[in-house]
């Protein structure tokens, strides 16, 4: 079972001595630091990577909202506080979940089963750097954001990078499983275009690096979908 690193910023020694206990009986957790202060958690979260984080909202100095506010958290957050008026604002800050003070065990349970739930998506999502390509009697590492476009040339499709060009025996649908269709997408029999290297489109053709390339009516619609989610 893989283990989520977390900390618990708290500043009543009661309660964060409840939630040790708490995410001691979690399988999946594995807390790293415990802060009576949130300028202390803040310093730390700056400089280590943390999966979960249990923050308190009343505190001295910074508040746990204030805290949010002032830095990009890539935590899942939980808010646990015995405050229900700052629940709107801590939904709007994204948070996971707010624990309400005091809390059950299961109540918990179900919070950090949320952040365990979107840890695992957000992981699933998680766009690829590179491939590798066969190309004559080698693997071809590709970085992906370096595509340009790709072109079918009978037999061969030939792989056009800002850096390089690159001949391969592999097939339009290798490269359709290979390559997320919201990053490198088909638009016609012969091509596949990169969609953040297009630089216009104009009568079902897209200009990429001096090339025009046709959109053909089968992936038109496909096509356009990626284009409007990116606009």
């Amino acid at each position: 079972m893989d283990k989520y690193s977390c900390i618990i910023i708290e500043d009543e020694p009661l309660a964060l001595e409840k939630t040790r206990d708490f995410v001691g009986k979690v399988p999946f957790l594995q807390l790293s630091a415990t802060f009576d202060n949130a300028l202390t958690g803040l310093a730390y979260l700056n400089n280590n990577k943390v999966d979960v984080l249990f923050l308190d909202i009343n505190m001295d100095e910074l508040t746990g909202i204030e805290l949010l506010e002032s830095s990009k958290i890539n935590s899942q957050v939980i808010i646990t506080t015995a405050y229900q008026e700052y629940a709107l604002k801590g939904y709007e800050l994204q948070i996971t979940d707010y624990l309400l003070k005091p809390f059950t065990f299961n109540r918990f349970l179900q919070a950090v089963n949320k952040a365990q739930e979107n840890i695992v998506k957000r992981s699933s999502d998680a766009q690829p750097e590179f491939i590798f390509v066969k190309t004559e009697n080698r693997l071809e590492k590709i970085m992906i954001d370096e595509i340009l476009y790709i072109e079918g040339m009978r037999d061969y499709l030939k792989i056009h990078t800002t850096t390089k060009k690159i001949m391969t025996l592999q097939g339009f649908s290798e490269f359709e499983k290979l390559i997320p269709s919201n990053l490198v997408c088909r638009v016609h029999k012969s091509y596949m275009v990169s969609l953040n290297k297009i630089e216009s489109i104009e009568r079902s053709r897209i200009k990429i690096a001096d090339q025009l390339i046709p959109i053909s009516d089968t992936y038109k619609e496909v096509f356009y979908h990626y284009i409007n989610n990116k606009t």
